[in-house]
């Protein structure tokens, strides 16, 4: 009986590991079938291990660019303002602003007395012979400007140029060997792509913030100059007060853009932060260099973004380009043929979808170059070449004083064309396009769409009598002119 029992137990447990065995290989082959892949993994196009998050080295790009990027201390004496009241803050402030910073307010009620005025920022060496690029509103106004090198070795530098339209400056040092970085072709930054913002935040030196690419041809409306560039780089790096004016490198520690803004209700950090491209920078420098001044060259349009409610009105075929609303009268695009409702769709081979997008392809270019627009008219695909002029409507290259004496007035201008002259009531005249920073803004109250037909008694027939009548132009200054929908005859003065 025990015999019996003994073999039924063995027979049991042999069975059942036999059974067990099975049910195991026969779930293992279900799911390995599940599981199972044939050929090479599946990945995304250009996709490498690297780019995952946990494989970026950030410390070479770090240990290449931090060396190359300096810190400014800039000082001005300028007038404080005393007045009745509490002073009005600049809203620029919030932009890095230190240098932004002004009193506003009833000028009848104010007091003012010299004193010395500090702004910090930072900047990025581009040269081993000393070259640093910085932003325009880092050392604006300054009468002495510091640069502190990585290793805490202080410099005095000199101003080279600036352009307010891009906010870039040129400054130089009296030093050699000094590390430097490339400028790389920002054409080719991608959305996504991991950057670091690298500068000197609140006075702290070589500080590394990481971040990605958020955003491309980004506007925000900061810059005041009337013939601003604004196509920024978008980021989300950390940057502050201070980083104004610093490099913005991709992960080789090549420079892809100088960091200028912030997005903030606080004028610290909260979330986006803006870089001038690098193509744009390398374009300034390579004009302040070569004349002391940036050759701009303009289409000599009114251009606008295309959204939905614009695209059904004007019948538009897509949303993708730019929408031409208006061509000045002998300027470049008129001259190639170029019309209102016309769309650009790519220039030099570009492809454009945005305004800012448009600006910052144009701006790379100086007057007399030549640039191949491709564009949609009434559906069809047209393709014509133009060549850019300068703000005066001619292809010369612009001096520092005729940059000056017009820029002074902080206006955009544009020729009447024989239509205009007799639906206006005027003989002559030059209209004003835009109004932004400048003598008219600051010292009349002038709207845009006046046409200027005197000033001091000079007749204007075209944009270069302005520049004549300003040019070496000291004391009053009398414009007569008048405005199309309201008859008669207007006057504004101001000093210089």
């Amino acid at each position: 009986m025990k015999a019996k029992q003994i073999f039924l137990v063995t027979a049991v447990s042999v069975v059942s590991a036999i059974l067990s065995v099975s049910a195991i290989n026969y779930f293992k082959k279900e799911k390995q079938a599940i599981s199972y892949t044939v050929g090479q993994p599946t990945r995304f196009a250009s996709y490498s291990p690297s780019a995952l998050v946990g494989n970026v080295d950030f410390t070479i790009a770090a240990e290449h660019a931090t060396p190359a990027v300096v810190h400014i201390k800039s000082t001005a004496i300028q007038q404080k303002v005393s007045e009745r009241g509490n002073p009005f803050q600049n809203p620029f402030q919030d932009f890095f602003g230190d240098d932004f910073f002004h009193f506003w307010g009833d000028r009848g009620w104010q007091q003012s007395q010299q004193q010395p005025k500090m702004a910090a920022g930072s900047g990025v060496i581009i040269s081993p012979t000393g070259y640093i690029v910085t932003n325009n509103h880092v050392i604006k106004g300054a009468d002495d400007i510091e640069v502190v090198l990585n290793d805490n070795i202080s410099y005095k530098a000199t101003l080279v140029g600036a352009d307010p339209s891009t906010d870039i400056a040129l400054l130089k040092i009296d030093a050699d060997n000094l590390p430097f970085l490339n400028f790389t072709n920002s054409d080719s930054v991608r959305v996504g792509e991991w950057v670091l913002a690298v500068g000197n935040p609140f006075n702290l030196s070589s500080t590394v913030t990481a971040g990605i690419v958020s955003a491309k041809a980004r506007n925000i409306n900061i810059l005041e100059d009337v013939s601003s560039v604004e196509s920024f780089i978008q980021t989300d790096a950390a940057v502050n007060p201070g980083n104004s004016g610093g490099a913005l490198v991709n992960i080789k520690g090549d420079l892809i853009g100088i960091n200028t803004a912030i997005a903030s209700p606080t004028g610290a950090y909260a979330g986006y932060s803006f870089a001038v491209p690098a193509n744009i920078v390398k374009k300034v420098v390579a004009d302040i260099k070569e004349f002391g001044v940036v050759q701009r060259g303009f289409l000599g349009v009114s251009i606008k973004n295309i959204d939905s409610e614009l695209a059904k009105k004007e019948n538009l075929q897509d949303l993708q380009g730019v929408y031409i609303e208006s061509v000045n009268k002998g300027s470049a695009a008129d001259d190639a043929g170029i019309k209102p409702g016309d769309v650009v769709k790519e220039i030099n081979g570009v492809k454009i979808n945005s305004a800012p997008k448009l600006q910052e392809t144009v701006a790379q270019f100086r007057p007399g170059n030549k640039l191949e627009v491709k564009y949609v008219r009434d559906g069809s695909l047209k393709t014509t070449t133009l060549v850019l002029k300068n703000k005066n409507q001619n292809t010369e290259l612009i001096t520092k004083e005729t940059l000056s004496s017009i820029d002074i007035l902080g206006a955009e201008f544009a020729e009447l064309t024989d239509k205009e002259k007799k639906d206006y009531g005027v003989k002559h005249g030059v209209k004003v396009v835009k109004i932004a920073d400048g003598k008219l803004s600051k010292q009349t109250n002038m709207r845009e769409g006046f046409i200027i037909t005197y000033i001091d008694k000079t007749p204007i027939q075209k944009t270069d009598d302005i520049i004549t009548a300003m040019k070496n132009k000291k004391g009053g200054v009398m414009i007569e002119g008048t405005y199309p929908n309201y008859p008669g005859t207007y006057y504004y003065a101001f000093g210089m």
